[in-house]
């Protein structure tokens, strides 16, 4: 069974990813030191940057196959 996937939807997921990772770290920030938490902090922040420039690198992709298109 193939998973019908192509660019777009793997460029929405990588976002939405970003987005709630994101979102994740920074509520996480203001809590340290108050709850024992399992996940680390610096790891999660890693994991949404990265997850964000991969979305950033698929946006500049579509743009540049748009551009040479013409």
């Amino acid at each position: 069974m193939q998973i019908p996937l192509d660019f777009w939807n793997v460029s929405l997921w990588l976002a939405v990813t970003a987005i709630i990772l994101l979102i994740t770290a920074q509520l996480i920030s203001a809590y340290e030191g108050e709850a024992s938490l399992l996940i680390e902090q610096k790891r999660l922040k890693n994991a949404a940057l990265i997850t964000g420039i991969l979305f950033l690198v698929t946006v500049v992709t579509r743009i540049w196959a748009i551009i040479t298109s013409t």
